[in-house]
């Protein structure tokens, strides 16, 4: 049976629950009503153990597997590709399911990005899990990192999320800057006036003024510098720009990737020299 990507991005990460849980403890409990039914969802244990003693395990002791720190890459990446190929080839519950296993690294995560004034914590839980659900249909669940890729789309999703909403709260209390999407791509980077940007105090140095400064002193290009701001600083998607662009998201991914690396590479030198 044909299910269609976006009627499970829906069913499964579009509501917030309106009884005070969390989207994550919502998603718990119908992941941990799957394991203790009747009938219990199963997974075959070979995926999570070299020499298993029996032949299926419960997906929560699948899970509890997952997260011990000892298991093999290996073994995980197996578990994530099967349990990616049910979501898209069964759906309901195994899309539940895959959200399910995301479960504990997703905490971890969101631990890590600390607490955002500007934004609900629920808005947070529940854009990583829309990312999740999304990244589901798209990552290669026979290579050797879906369950990392599922993890890096949460990652730069809620980041764009907190950093958008940052952005929104300081447009309210301080002019409009001038914005690098707006960059000719054609002119000469040093005479362009949306270039001009001069860093008069380490607290306006923002990230656009960063990226205008680094195309300035030929770090990055102003493609590069373009496709930072709309994704990192913006929340553009990655398919709109690959689109636009004529190239796969994988390639925008790897050239963004190299681009930082270089920015980064640049302010550290930059560091040490002040």
């Amino acid at each position: 049976m044909h299910h269609n990507p976006s009627h499970h991005h829906t069913h499964v990460s579009a509501c917030t629950p309106a009884d005070g849980r969390s989207p994550l403890q919502a998603l718990e409990e119908s992941f941990l009503a799957l394991a203790a039914a009747p009938e219990p969802l199963t997974l075959p244990a070979h995926l999570v153990c070299e020499e298993p003693e029996q032949p299926v395990l419960p997906v929560d002791q699948v899970r509890t597997h997952l997260a011990h720190p000892g298991m093999s890459p290996a073994l995980r990446e197996r578990t994530w590709g099967e349990v990616v190929r049910r979501a898209r080839r069964l759906g309901a519950p195994w899309d539940t399911v895959a959200l399910g296993m995301a479960v504990p690294v997703l905490h971890r995560m969101l631990t890590r990005v600390g607490r955002c004034e500007h934004v609900e914590r629920a808005e947070v839980e529940q854009e990583a899990l829309a990312a999740v659900t999304a990244a589901l249909y798209t990552v290669d669940a026979d290579g050797s990192s879906a369950g990392w890729e599922l993890f890096a789309a949460a990652d730069r999703a809620v980041h764009r999320l907190v950093y958008a909403a940052r952005r929104r709260a300081q447009r309210e209390t301080r002019p409009q800057e001038a914005s690098l999407s707006r960059l000719d791509h054609g002119g000469d980077p040093a005479a362009s006036p949306t270039l001009g940007l001069e860093a008069q105090s380490d607290e306006a140095k923002d990230e656009y003024t960063v990226l205008a400064l680094a195309v300035r002193a030929h770090v990055v290009t102003i493609d590069e510098a373009q496709l930072i701001a709309r994704t990192r600083l913006e929340g553009e998607p990655m398919q709109r720009l690959a689109a636009e662009r004529g190239v796969s998201c994988r390639q925008l991914y790897r050239h963004r990737a190299a681009a930082e690396q270089h920015l980064a590479a640049h302010l550290r030198h930059q560091l040490h020299q002040g």
